[in-house]
């Protein structure tokens, strides 16, 4: 293996003296890495819950989806035989009625769905925002007694 030039250890040692004579303060690169971590895990947290969110949207939308188009065929098969005009106005208006309720009932589930993921996700971050700010407070503390 090669050797190092003396230079090159003298440069760096230079460097480091200076540093040490500032006294600068020591940098805890594991305690950086840790801080990190623990954002990227909250991250993630919240991007899953925000996910399964969208997930349990999607089925809701589905589901509704398939319920109106039941609906639909039920009054296609219907309108076979109408009957008199009154009675297929009847018909539209009943199915205009229905379809009208079940779109308000499915609106407000998914806006449920969505506030309760969203908020979810949101308390996930913000605990983690306390956490790191305790984290911060505790080292300025410790830096302080130091």
């Amino acid at each position: 293996m090669a050797k190092k030039p003396e230079q090159e250890d003298s440069f760096l040692d230079m460097f480091s003296q200076f540093g040490k004579n500032l006294k600068l303060p020591t940098v805890d690169v594991e305690s950086i890495l840790a801080h990190h971590r623990k954002n990227l895990e909250a991250l993630q947290k919240a991007a899953t819950a925000s996910a399964a969110g969208a997930q349990t949207v999607m089925a809701k939308q589905r589901e509704a989806l398939q319920e109106g188009l039941q609906e639909i065929q039920e009054m296609a098969q219907s309108f076979r035989s109408p009957g008199g005009p009154q009675e297929l106005m009847s018909k539209q208006a009943e199915f205009a009625r229905k379809s009208f309720e079940t779109a308000v009932k499915n609106t407000g589930e998914v806006a449920d769905i969505v506030r309760k993921h969203g908020s979810e996700s949101v308390d996930i971050l913000r605990d983690r925002i306390k956490e790191a700010m305790e984290e911060i407070r505790d080292s300025y503390e410790n830096s302080k007694k130091s």
